[in-house]
């Protein structure tokens, strides 16, 4: 896979420089950074260290390096990285202290969710223990754990966006679906979170994750987004396999990087904070607006039609509230959607040459 855009590290350079000189000479310990949200960190930390001479290290947990080395090379021989196998659930700790953990490793594999939820379940909730057991051991000073926007369970349909005070939550029994044993897993993970904050003072912060785009999200898998721009960018007819009345929104991949590195630094101790955008978008809008984006004459395919007037139920909804970050952090989205598609394709055609 070839590195990110230069715009896009300068981008997240541009609005996070003035966070990073406590951090000079200093080790940080970060799981899932093989993954999409992972690899967009890895990248900017890189990036960063280098533009301001930091000297700074990264320790990596990888479940098969050779693997991540092959995907990407330009990250694997970085001097500034090193990478550390194991589990999240048993890993051997690396000697030495380290002054932040991220903990960005999850299962979310649809199909291990319907074959294997105790392993999502473990995963998540033995994963994350072990990792802000080895925080406390290495006197990591704090640590910022990715949880997900499922913890709220379904969102109402009356709520526009749901805020980080919502109590409502997935149903326990439902073993199925990413609001049931995926939300309930990243609960206890979050109720894990607090306890070693109030407990043994390791300064956690909480980033629920939302919906995003952006170089190196799957344009094959069980994102529709990534389904769309993966037809258009083919010149097939976008398809959208239900009604297109459901409500998501989506937050570019830099302004992802941008807020993970802010709440990293400067997120208050044992708080959580959405992340993700706050403008909605039908799904049927969305495959327009991709159309538009990236293959203007791309034909849209909706499988079925719209609930008829007078019996229509209200669409399903999973869209932030992101006012607690914007007052909180003054964190924004910068980079508006159809650039954001417009960026994403362009990278994933570059890879696909690559």
């Amino acid at each position: 896979m070839p590195p990110l855009f230069a715009d896009d590290l300068d981008h997240v350079f541009a609005h996070t420089r003035e966070l990073w000189e406590e951090a000079r000479g200093k080790r940080f310990f970060i799981t899932g950074g093989t993954g999409f949200f992972g690899i967009w960190l890895l990248e900017t930390f890189c990036h960063i260290n280098e533009k301001l001479d930091l000297g700074m290290q990264a320790t990596v947990l990888t479940r098969n390096a050779k693997r991540f080395a092959n995907k990407c090379p330009h990250l694997a021989s970085n001097s500034a990285l090193r990478f550390h196998g194991g589990d999240a659930r048993s890993f051997p700790f690396p000697d030495g202290p380290f002054f932040a953990c991220i903990h960005a490793a999850t299962e979310a594999d649809t199909q291990v969710m319907a074959s294997d939820p105790l392993q999502v379940f473990d995963v998540n909730v033995e994963g994350t223990r072990r990792v802000l057991e080895f925080a406390h051991k290495a006197g990591a000073r704090r640590f910022l754990f990715t949880s997900s926007g499922a913890v709220y369970g379904r969102q109402p349909s009356d709520l526009e966006r749901i805020p980080e005070s919502y109590t409502g939550g997935p149903d326990p029994t439902d073993t199925s679906s990413a609001y049931g044993i995926a939300g309930e897993a990243k609960r206890a993970a979050e109720s894990l979170c607090a306890v070693y904050a109030r407990q043994l003072g390791v300064e956690t912060v909480i980033a629920r994750c939302f919906t995003f785009v952006g170089p190196h999200l799957p344009l094959d898998g069980k994102f529709a987004i990534g389904n769309f721009l993966r037809d258009a960018m083919r010149g097939a007819p976008i398809q959208v396999a239900g009604d297109g009345t459901p409500l998501r929104s989506y937050l570019y991949a830099s302004d992802l990087a941008i807020w993970l590195w802010t709440l990293l630094f400067r997120g208050a101790p044992g708080r959580a904070y959405n992340l993700g955008s706050g403008e909605a978008i039908s799904i049927a809008d969305l495959a327009r607006t991709v159309a538009e984006a990236v293959a203007p004459s791309a034909r849209v395919s909706i499988a079925q039609p719209p609930p008829a007037e007078g019996i229509a139920t209200p669409p399903s909804r999973y869209v932030p509230d992101v006012g607690r970050a914007e007052l909180d952090l003054n964190l924004r989205q910068t980079i508006p959607l159809q650039e954001a598609l417009r960026r994403t394709a362009a990278w994933a055609a570059a890879a696909s040459i690559h």
